[in-house]
């Protein structure tokens, strides 16, 4: 890792390089001008000359598109459609599925309990880890001692003054040598720091009582009352809401120098929510990637306590998903959050600071490890391993269960722009099947069940979207240099002016030459057009509209094969839309419905084709007001075989512009305290200094969810109810497309010509069956409630019998007979 020192350096050496350039361009220049004009004609005649050799196992070419108009930050799809991208669903259809959306809705609801944030605490504590941020005294008239946990057993002794106890004493700040893991003898309680054993009057055993006095550890404040909603059975429809695309582990990723701040830190707040070093030594004017992205100059670099700058919807080099500010979130009502793995190898090594390696796959395997981790400090928190409600699961079935418990399911995915090392070098692929079924085997043995298979390169597996603009320019060149050649985006003619890839400049077309912060994934361009690529062979595309003409090859194929052998889900996004359209071919060939659009980067075209296969869409979260334009339009796309419900993708964590605020002015806007799911009362969050209100604030930051959630119910005016229900179903929408992914049937009530006579099914599902193995027997319940579940079947004279399934507390049939 490099020091402050040489962090320094180099950002002032980054940024004075940025000053020089700008004063020697011509007024009309910017750096998109600058790069095209960089034409390198020897290299343009070679490569020119050579003739085009599809690599090994390339059999389809395609289209593409983008991230980073802030156009598309609200709109239906971020990527731009191809020329074969028609929304095929007629106004009738659209009409008949809004209207079966209507009826899911008025299906009964589960019914659900509460649980225990924390477990009640004893005078006390039975364990190692009870002892848990509560306040205690280790002898008889002993001093109040916090006990901070920075780990499973082990804590920060902070004492009523704010000092650390220490193997010397007391300390000011925390280090190792005031970390103390306790363990616990037959004569109580027994605290080290390295070797040093913790003594108090003589005794180094200790039976440590509960008591009053103590300072509380400085953290970030969750401000919802109320217990989290639970299922009363492990086995019942969930209910809860779905981020279906986070990046909650991008503090390692680019380097890992090029993020300011974490998700967590044993320390806590003041240490995991602080600026970078370039940022801090310069008082906020060295950080040149946040002034590009952001288009200011000077950013406040103080996190802990103030967060006067940040976080903040367009600061996309700042941490969004610190610990409690998920536990807010979960406290809010989400049960479900897809954590995917992200890397961009050429940018990372393009950036000049980092400590971490670039590979693709060496990042996604310590984000993987960092889950984890994160996972174990979380249970640290609560009181214990199991504990907390952060909580990775590697099935719909296990998910279900802690979803039920009242914790979030965490699903780890993957979206990098060279999986497997599949990169091609002037179209030779650098990956082959074998490669790929080993890694595949690897990262599902990690807990990884989600992936993408392209991110922002053209790979060995398929052809990318692209982006436009300046982030375009300097993302095609940082392609280039991954792959020794540009995005082949050709010239197109769709008949709807509409249907096609992102554009791209052929001419400077930004006056300023700035990157607009509200750009998703304009992040991958500020790096490239920052550190400069320079005297590449830049194209110059002809007339717009555009298509990439690189599509799905025969390694994507026998990815997604892999993808479906192993039950893992694919998410289409971010392929250009020729290669996704042949994905989507496949999946339907195969039947597979493992299929999820997480984060509005697929096409119209699409949405309906991946409803179709019993997959599930969640739209990027965006601002409140072109979410329920989103959502609207989704209605329309619900296909009535399979359970609806709605989730959003936030794509948190340096990647995506968040939702701005409306304004206090706004009409409608969000009232403090508010009622949240299941009754929580949610008010404004204080974090440090700072109070936060969705009206002015937007979402800030991730713990901001819950409100931006209540405000698109504001935004949805008459509506707002009903879209309510639709994200509380969300998780289970999820869940259920999950299980079909397992090889589980749909449900025979939405899918009549699945129902089976009345003595087939109860032949099928017998007594002391497990819920799992009836699913494997005859489909999906059409409902679950409680201990019940809803099954049809048929008769000679009735096609449409209501079956119910009783289970007993374990989840073992007792009972099959007619409703």
């Amino acid at each position: 890792m490099g020091t402050p020192l040489r962090q320094l350096v180099l950002t002032a050496s980054l940024a004075a390089g940025l000053v020089v350039t700008a004063t020697q361009l011509p007024a009309s220049a910017n750096r998109t001008g600058d790069l095209l004009r960089n034409y390198d004609a020897t290299k343009t005649r070679v490569l020119e000359a050579r003739p085009h050799v599809d690599p090994p196992g390339t059999r389809h070419h395609g289209l593409a598109h983008t991230h980073d108009d802030p156009r598309t930050k609200n709109s239906l799809s971020r990527s731009a459609d191809a020329a074969t991208a028609v929304d095929p669903t007629t106004p009738a259809q659209k009409a008949a599925h809004t209207a079966y959306v209507a009826r899911e809705r008025a299906l009964p609801d589960p019914p659900l309990t509460t649980v225990r944030v924390m477990q009640p605490r004893t005078e006390v504590p039975a364990d190692v880890y009870a002892m848990a941020n509560g306040c205690y005294r280790l002898v008889p008239g002993g001093e109040p001692l916090f006990f901070k946990p920075t780990g499973l057993g082990t804590y920060l002794l902070y004492d009523a003054q704010r000092q650390f106890v220490s193997t010397t004493g007391k300390a000011a700040a925390p280090s190792a040598s005031t970390v103390w893991s306790s363990s616990k003898r037959s004569n109580g309680f027994v605290f080290r720091s390295g070797t040093t054993r913790l003594s108090v009057d003589g005794r180094t055993a200790f039976e440590p009582h509960v008591t009053t006095g103590c300072a509380p550890y400085p953290e970030s404040r969750i401000d919802v009352s109320g217990r989290p909603h639970a299922g009363v059975t492990p086995y019942q429809e969930v209910r809860g809401y779905v981020d279906a695309h986070t990046h909650g582990m991008a503090f390692e990723f680019l380097g890992g120098d090029a993020h300011c701040g974490r998700p967590w830190h044993e320390y806590g707040a003041p240490y995991a929510l602080v600026d970078c070093p370039d940022h801090t030594a310069t008082g906020g004017f060295g950080g040149a990637l946040e002034s590009a992205l952001s288009g200011r100059p000077h950013h406040d670099p103080v996190g802990w306590p103030t967060f006067k700058d940040w976080p903040a919807p367009d600061s996309l080099t700042h941490e969004g998903t610190y610990y409690r500010w998920l536990e807010r979130s979960w406290r809010g009502g989400q049960r479900l959050f897809v954590n995917l793995l992200v890397e961009n190898d050429q940018l990372c090594r393009l950036y000049p600071l980092k400590r971490n390696s670039c590979d693709d796959m060496d990042s996604i395997r310590l984000q993987a490890h960092d889950m984890y981790a994160m996972q174990d400090y979380i249970d640290a928190q609560f009181g214990g391993p199991g504990k907390g409600f952060y909580r990775i699961v590697r099935s719909p079935f296990e998910a279900r269960k802690v979803i039920n418990a009242g914790k979030m399911a965490v699903v780890m995915g993957i979206e990098t722009s060279v999986p497997f090392g599949c990169t091609m070098k002037l179209d030779v692929p650098q990956c082959d099947v074998a490669s790929i079924e080993r890694q595949l085997d690897e990262v599902k043995k990690l807990g990884v069940r989600q992936m993408e298979l392209v991110n922002k390169f053209d790979n060995a597996l398929a052809g990318v979207a692209g982006d436009n603009g300046e982030v375009g320019v300097a993302v095609n060149a940082a392609n280039f240099l991954e792959t020794g050649s540009f995005w082949d985006m050709r010239h197109c003619d769709p008949p709807d002016a509409e249907s096609h890839d992102r554009d791209q400049l052929a001419v400077p077309a930004l006056p300023d030459g700035q990157i607009d912060g509200s750009q998703q994934d304009a992040l991958f361009g500020a790096v490239a057009a920052l550190v400069g690529v320079p005297n590449l062979a830049l194209p110059i595309y002809g007339p717009p509209h555009h298509c990439n003409s690189r599509g799905l090859t025969t390694l994507g194929e026998a990815t997604i094969a892999g993808l479906a052998q192993r039950h893992m889900i694919l998410d289409p996004d971010h392929m250009s839309v020729k290669a996704r359209n042949s994905a989507l071919d496949q999946v339907e060939a195969l039947g597979y419905p493992g299929v999820v659009s997480s984060h509005s980067w697929s096409t119209p075209d699409a949405y309906p084709r991946i409803y179709r296969l019993g997959g599930f869409i969640t739209p990027y979260a965006g601002d409140s007001t072109g979410f329920v334009d989103k959502w609207r339009a989704h209605l329309g796309w619900a296909d009535p075989r399979y359970y609806w419900g709605f989730g959003y993708g936030a794509d948190m964590n340096g990647l995506g512009a968040q939702g701005d605020p409306r304004g206090s002015s706004a009409p409608a806007p969000v009232i403090y305290p508010f009622t949240g799911l299941n009754g929580v009362r949610i008010g404004k969050q204080h974090a440090g200094e700072r109070v936060y209100d969705v009206n002015v604030d937007g979402v800030a930051q991730y713990g901001l969810y819950p409100d931006w959630i209540e405000d698109i119910q504001h935004v949805a005016g008459p509506d707002g109810p009903a879209l309510a229900e639709d994200m509380a179903r969300g998780a289970e929408a999820y869940l259920q497309m999950w299980e079909r992914a397992t090889g589980i049937a749909p449900d025979s009530c939405r899918n009549p010509s699945l129902r089976q006579p009345v003595p087939t099914l109860k032949s099928l599902v017998r007594p002391g069956m497990s819920v799992r193995a009836v699913m494997r027997a005859v489909g999906q319940p059409y409902t679950r409630i409680a201990t019940r579940a809803t099954f049809c079947a048929r008769t000679s004279t009735d096609p449409d019998v209501r079956m119910v399934v009783r289970y007993d507390a374990g989840g073992h049939v007792v009972h099959v007979g007619r409703r």
